[in-house]
C-alpha cells in the first residue's frame, strides 16, 4: 500500500452520513429538552394553580368557620345595638349600604351572581357570573387599640355593638373583640395586572370604613350554596341551596365553595375545551389559559351559636 492511500481521509459519501447522523443525534437531543421543558412548564403552572386555589382556601375557610361567633355571648341575637338594613341608619361605614356592618343576624350571606352585591367592587369590575360572600363574626383576638373601630363587648349573659370600647366591662368578667364582617367577591383585574382576576374581599376595618383588598390573583371564579337546616333547631344540613335561595327560617349549617382557578399567561399550542360543571354553572372556556377546579364543603362551627 503506498503512502497516498494510507493518509487519505473520509469520502463524501462518508461525510455526509455523519453529517446526518449527527444532525440526527442533535435533533434528537433538542426535542427531548423542548419536551421536557414543556413537561416542566406545564407541572409549574399546576402547581401554581394548586398553591394559589390552597392559599385562597386557607383565607377563607377560617373566617366561614367561625362565623357567629360573639365573644363570650351565644348567638348574636343577645347582642345589641344591632340594626337590620331596613331600619335607620346606625352610623357608618355607608359604602356597602345602610347598615351592612350592623346587620348581626345575618352571619352568614352571599348573593347568587355579583350584580347585587351592596359593596363597591374595586373598580366597579366584578366578575357578574361569580358569587359573593359575606361572614360576620367577632375576632378571635382581643380587639385593637382603635377607638374608631366597631367592636363587640361581651358578657356570659349579653353583648353591645359599640364604636367606642371604653364603658365595655372588662375582664374577666367580660371581654372586647373587634367586629370582622369581611365580604368575597371574584374581580376582573388583579391589583397593578389588568385582565388578570382574582379573589377580593371588602373588609370592615377601623373608620369605621370598609377596605377593598385582595387576597391572591388568578382565581377566575367562586361559585357559592349554603347548606341549611330548615328547622333552624336541628343542627344538620338537609340541603344545599344557591345563596339566593335561602329562607329568613332556615339556619345555615355548612357552605360548599367551588373555586375555578386560572393561569395567568395563555400557553401556546393548548386549547382548554373542557366543561366545567359547579354550583349552579356550566362553563366552556375554549381558550388557552389552564385552569383548577376544586371544591370544599365548610362546617360552621357555631352555627347554632357560640
Amino acid at each position: 500500500m503506498s503512502h497516498k492511500q494510507r493518509i487519505r481521509g473520509v469520502s463524501l459519501i462518508e461525510l455526509l452520513v455523519a453529517v446526518t447522523i449527527g444532525g440526527l443525534l442533535i435533533f434528537g437531543a433538542t426535542q427531548v429538552y423542548v419536551d421536557s421543558r414543556n413537561a416542566y412548564e406545564v407541572n409549574e403552572t399546576a402547581a401554581r394553580l394548586q398553591e394559589t386555589a390552597r392559599y385562597a382556601l386557607s383565607v377563607v375557610e377560617p373566617d366561614l368557620r367561625m362565623s357567629n361567633y360573639w365573644g363570650l355571648v351565644k348567638g348574636a341575637g343577645l347582642v345589641t345595638n344591632q340594626a337590620l338594613r331596613t331600619e335607620a341608619s346606625a352610623g357608618p361605614p355607608m359604602n356597602c349600604g345602610n347598615n351592612f356592618a350592623h346587620d348581626l343576624m345575618l352571619n352568614i350571606e352571599g348573593t347568587n351572581g355579583s350584580s347585587t352585591f351592596a359593596c363597591i367592587a374595586y373598580r366597579s369590575n366584578a366578575v357578574t357570573d361569580a358569587d359573593t360572600l359575606t361572614v360576620r363574626r367577632a375576632s378571635v383576638a382581643p380587639a385593637d387599640a382603635a377607638t374608631n373601630r366597631l367592636k363587640i363587648c361581651s358578657t356570659r349573659i349579653m353583648g353591645e355593638l359599640v364604636n367606642n370600647s371604653a364603658g365595655c366591662t372588662g375582664a374577666p368578667a367580660g371581654q372586647v373583640n373587634d367586629l370582622i364582617v369581611n365580604s368575597y367577591y371574584v374581580s376582573q383585574n388583579s391589583t397593578g395586572q389588568p385582565g388578570i382576576p382574582s379573589l377580593r374581599r371588602v373588609a370592615l376595618v377601623a373608620g369605621p370604613a370598609f377596605s377593598d383588598e385582595e387576597i391572591i390573583p388568578g382565581v377566575e371564579d367562586m361559585q357559592i350554596q349554603f347548606g341549611v337546616d330548615p328547622t333552624g333547631m336541628d343542627g344538620r344540613a338537609t340541603k344545599y341551596v344557591n345563596p339566593d335561595a335561602v329562607d329568613v327560617s332556615e339556619q345555615i349549617i355548612s357552605v360548599r365553595i367551588w373555586l375555578l382557578v386560572r393561569s395567568e399567561t395563555t400557553e401556546v399550542g393548548f386549547v382548554d375545551g373542557r366543561t366545567y360543571t359547579y354550583g349552579d354553572r356550566t362553563y366552556t372556556p375554549n381558550d388557552g389559559f389552564r385552569r383548577l377546579l376544586i371544591s370544599r364543603t365548610i362546617q360552621v362551627r357555631n352555627a347554632l351559636g357560640t
